[in-house]
């Protein structure tokens, strides 16, 4: 079964994905300790991709979809037609360095990163795609 939601390019429509995304883990019996830290990495894709690629703009949208594959893993599927993240070109930041300069900001992908067990960005059909999976119990 898959799960989907549109959302609109609002950072107020962050709370909605949050929800919809806790709903999911928790209907498939994912305790809470399992489940924030996957929120977490959900969320902040799609804050990413709300205030970089949308710029805010609350007339577009994308869709996020939820699935499980053979009970061993599941799959979040972010799909958008805005700007592209080219993963490529990100590199990983120096945390001490970003400490010692008190910047706010840059670690969200690092984050992910560690959450999720992989996390792909791709484009078919002139749609974004970000795919996260997850491996599970």
């Amino acid at each position: 079964m898959i799960h989907r939601l549109k959302a609109y390019c609002g950072k107020k429509h962050l709370r909605k994905i949050r929800a919809f995304v806790e709903k999911v883990l928790k209907s498939h019996g994912m305790a809470d300790i399992e489940a924030y830290p996957i929120i977490l990495a959900v969320d902040e894709v799609c804050a990413n991709l709300i205030i970089h690629s949308h710029y805010c703009n609350e007339r577009e949208s994308f869709e996020v979809s939820i699935y499980y594959h053979d009970n061993s893993e599941i799959i979040f599927e972010i799909v958008d037609e805005g700007l592209a993240f080219t993963i490529n070109q990100y590199s990983e930041l120096d945390l001490n360095g970003i400490i010692k300069s008190r910047k706010k900001g840059g670690l969200g992908l690092m984050l992910v990163q560690r959450i999720m067990d992989s996390i792909e960005f791709g484009k078919k059909n002139n749609k974004n795609i970000c795919t996260m999976c997850k491996k599970i119990n």
